[in-house]
Parts: structure tokens; C-alpha cells; sequence
């Protein structure tokens, strides 16, 4: 393992569950959440923008990382599954669950030059 894989590698450890900004070597600029970390690679939970950019934006509706569907942007409520309670069509009821907010983004931790704490608000 080189020296600056060894830097990042603790790094990555010591902001885990931090949001980060990443920067790799191509010069692209990250921002998540540090979920994981192993020998090789860097995991982030990325936030998703419904609604913003194109398709170069991972909140984009066309973007092969999107996995929910591109039509559902209501906002959910939280019950028991199987029962609802509320209206149904009206956001609570059987069958809902919270849109999904994150993406998960894997990078090569020999791709990284830099990590930034950021601030959440």
C-alpha cells in the first residue's frame, strides 16, 4: 500500500459517517457521506437532487445511478406496513415508504487526492 493510499485509507476512517467533500485525481468533486471503508475502495451515500440539472446531476431522472421511479415524487408518510393510516393517495396508507434520498457511490481509494469535512447546513 503506497503512502498517500495509507493517508486516505485513514482519512476515510477517521470521517466515517462525516459529510465529505472527495476530490479524485481527474479533478471531479464529491460530495457525501462516509459509510464504508475497506483496503481498496471508499463508500458514499450521495444525496440525490430530484428535480435539478441534467443528466449529468445523480438526482437527474435519467441517470443510470437512479434507481427509484422517475414518476414518484411524493412525499410519503411512516406507519406500520399493512397498516395505514391517513387517506390513501394523500401520501400515508398501505404500500408507502419514504422516497429514497441517497445514492451509494464507490471510489477507488487510490483515485482520491483529498477529503474536506463539510458543514451540514
Amino acid at each position: 500500500m503506497s503512502h498517500n493510499h495509507y493517508h486516505m485509507y485513514d482519512l476515510c476512517k477517521k470521517h466515517m459517517h462525516a459529510y465529505v467533500l472527495a476530490e479524485l485525481e481527474d479533478g471531479m468533486q464529491v460530495d457525501g457521506i462516509i459509510t464504508d471503508v475497506d483496503d481498496d475502495n471508499v463508500y458514499l451515500a450521495v444525496p440525490i437532487e430530484l428535480g435539478m440539472g441534467g443528466p449529468g446531476n445523480p438526482g437527474h431522472m435519467n441517470n443510470p445511478c437512479h434507481h427509484g421511479n422517475p414518476h414518484d415524487h411524493r412525499v410519503f408518510g411512516f406507519g406500520y406496513p399493512g397498516y395505514g393510516y391517513g387517506y390513501p393517495g394523500y401520501g400515508y396508507g398501505y404500500g408507502y415508504r419514504p422516497r429514497r434520498r441517497f445514492n451509494r457511490l464507490v471510489l477507488p481509494l487510490a483515485a482520491l487526492t483529498a477529503i474536506s469535512l463539510l458543514p451540514w447546513y
